[in-house]
């Protein structure tokens, strides 16, 4: 399935030649029909000669509704640049013709309308005024078909030289994350919302689940049409109605992306190519505010020229430009900017929610070109280099094919460039950066406590702020690698750590040691050492500290938690009143002993009683 999209100036006869190719009606509007303007947009369809089944998308052309041709002109894979031969390319022309080239849409023709207003001699003029508005376009080299709706003259050419410029089109990319640009959103009754738009990178079906982004509001498809035909899924590149129930239309408006759940994020900043358009007058410059547009989505955007002050018509620049409402585009999506009432600059999107870069910074500007211009595989380590990726979103992540996707991958791991656990990909460079902060923070915490023989980890975990699937993964690495070493208790410290007491240290440690010895179920609560002393102790595993501020000898507790789980399994309880009649000692020191064990999580208190916990 292709999608050709209708460009050109107001008036120029873009809706008669979708007539007269496909014998319907884009003007959907009675005021479009009454004025015999178009001002949103039109849709028609057309079977090539070839068999090809290709969906027209026509785009108003007064400047008032630019906007609107933008929200048609996403997922384009031909452009019809339509000229009127009474008038020649007008500056709706020229501005199409830059938005296009800022697209990036694969082909292009050139259509000479209303022949027959003209004569032989006017014709070929316009031809050479058609040539020259080309030539410093992607379009330079596209064939020039000169046709009459009307007459119905050059109609056939016209079709033949569509069939002949898809031959070179490349096929629909699908990977598996499908996703519909809103252009349209209305209710029809007895069936609820329809939202129509062009579907990109994978396959809608019907009874699918699906999310609405910014939102994340969730529906389920109920019906899909193509061509007004009803069908049970949608490919890459067709022009779709899809039937949405679980969600009022009034909560849906163009701009807004049907998509798989989970699989789009709502975006507020975005890095990206710019190139100044051909059309423009005027530069663009650092921190100026524009209208951004890419889909069918339009905001406001704040643009942080990177490595420029300013861009003029052909020159280009990296930005990165800062929204003010959030929309929901991918790597590889192509934007437009506009301010206020001219189109400025243009390009290819490279990354999605970035953090601030330094302007003229050369790193991050070799980085951003290596986004744009790098192998898969460069492109990868470096989507690596800023943490790991599910292995089932590299694919989208680098706008692959699954199958071209796994190739990387696989050739990554190979080299040990990356490593996979759990299905998610982490790259070496990333690990080495992260095991170096654990380090770091393990080293920093030893150094300013220096009774302390380990650091507990979830302190280092908190501290280098990592998931707790990560952080076990960043962990092994730095074990692997003799940066840090367990301690007792889960505990880190660096590796061959050891801590030496002062003599006075050593001396309270001692004599605590002994005074727990002397009455173990029921320790001292006065005498006991200052804190950082209590902890080297805790640390060393000779005793366990409670909350409630009673302090064990290790080998002590390790006894009483034997015996009481051992009583809470055979008789599937244990009360506190068992504990201190089992110990010989007071209810103060078994209530601190049986909490103690709720927060190891090995018993969970149900009434006045103790049970296990299960798991």
């Amino acid at each position: 399935m292709y999608v050709i999209g209708t460009a050109g100036h107001v008036d120029h006869g873009k809706s008669a030649l979708v007539r007269a190719l496909t014998g319907i009606d884009p003007d959907r509007l009675v005021e479009e029909r009454e004025r015999g303007l178009t001002i949103d947009l039109g849709f028609a369809w057309l079977t090539l000669p070839s068999g090809r089944e290709v969906s027209i998308v026509d785009v108003p052309g007064h400047e008032r509704f630019i906007k609107n041709m933008l929200a048609g002109a996403g997922g384009v894979d031909l452009a019809l640049l339509v000229i009127a031969a009474d008038e020649g390319p007008m500056p709706q022309t020229r501005e199409h013709l830059a938005i296009l080239d800022r697209l990036d849409v694969p082909a292009g023709i050139a259509v000479i309308t209303k022949t027959d207003l003209v004569d032989e001699e006017y014709l070929e003029l316009v031809r050479l005024e058609v040539a020259d508005a080309l030539e410093a376009s992607a379009m330079a080299d596209a064939p020039v078909v000169a046709v009459s709706a009307r007459a119905g003259s050059g109609l056939d050419q016209l079709v033949a030289a569509i069939d002949a410029a898809l031959d070179s089109v490349p096929e629909k990319r699908d990977l598996q994350r499908p996703r519909l640009p809103i252009d349209r959103a209305f209710t029809i009754q007895g069936f609820g919302t329809v939202v129509t738009g062009t579907l990109l990178d994978g396959t809608l079906r019907t009874g699918m689940q699906v999310e609405l982004q910014p939102g994340g509001r969730r529906a389920r498809i109920r019906g899909l049409q193509r061509h007004r035909s009803t069908v049970e899924s949608l490919e890459p590149g067709t022009r779709a109605a899809v039937n949405l129930t679980g969600i009022d239309a009034g909560d849906v408006e163009r701009g807004m992306v049907v998509a798989a759940p989970g699989s789009l994020s709502p975006v507020f900043a975005l890095d990206a190519r710019l190139t100044g358009a051909a059309s423009a007058r005027h530069p663009l410059t650092h921190d100026a505010v524009v209208t951004f547009l890419a889909g069918t989505a339009e905001t406001e955007a704040r643009v942080r020229l990177l490595d420029a002050d300013a861009i003029a018509a052909g020159e280009s620049c990296w930005a990165q430009l800062v929204l003010v409402d959030e929309v929901a585009v991918l790597p590889g999506d192509r934007c437009i900017l506009r301010s206020p009432n001219e189109t400025v600059a243009g390009g290819p999107i490279v990354a999605v929610n970035p953090r601030r870069h330094r302007r003229f910074h050369a790193a991050t500007i070799d980085s951003l070109q290596r986004s744009l211009e790098g192998t898969p595989s460069s492109r990868l380590f470096d989507l690596l280099a800023m943490g790991p990726v599910r292995r089932i979103d590299i694919g989208s992540s680098l706008g692959l094919e699954p199958r071209a996707a796994e190739k990387i991958v696989e050739d990554l791991l190979a080299d040990s460039r990356a490593v996979e656990v759990g299905g998610r990909v982490y790259g070496l460079s990333w690990l080495e950066t992260r095991a170096g902060q654990l380090e770091a923070v393990v080293s920093s915490f030893l150094d300013a406590h220096r009774l302390r023989v380990s650091v507990p980890r979830e302190h280092v975990r908190s501290q280098v702020g990592l998931d707790a699937g990560d952080f076990e993964v960043v962990l092994g690495h730095a074990t692997s690698r003799g940066l840090v070493e367990m301690a007792s208790g889960g505990n880190l410290r660096t590796t061959g750590h050891t801590v030496t007491l002062p003599e006075s240290v050593a001396a309270d440690v001692r004599r605590f040691s002994d005074a727990l010895r002397l009455d173990p179920y029921s320790p001292p609560t006065t005498g006991v050492p200052a804190s950082e002393i209590l902890d080297y102790m805790e640390d060393a595993g000779l005793v366990v500290q409670t909350r409630a501020g009673v302090v064990f000898d290790a080998a002590a507790f390790e006894s009483m938690r034997e015996k009481a789980l051992a009583r809470a399994g055979a008789s599937g309880k244990v009360t506190l009143a068992e504990v201190r009649d089992m110990f010989g000692t007071s209810r103060k020191y078994a209530q601190a002993f049986l909490e103690h064990l709720d927060e190891l999580k090995l018993t969970r208190r149900v009434g006045d009683a103790r049970v296990i916990r299960e798991g």
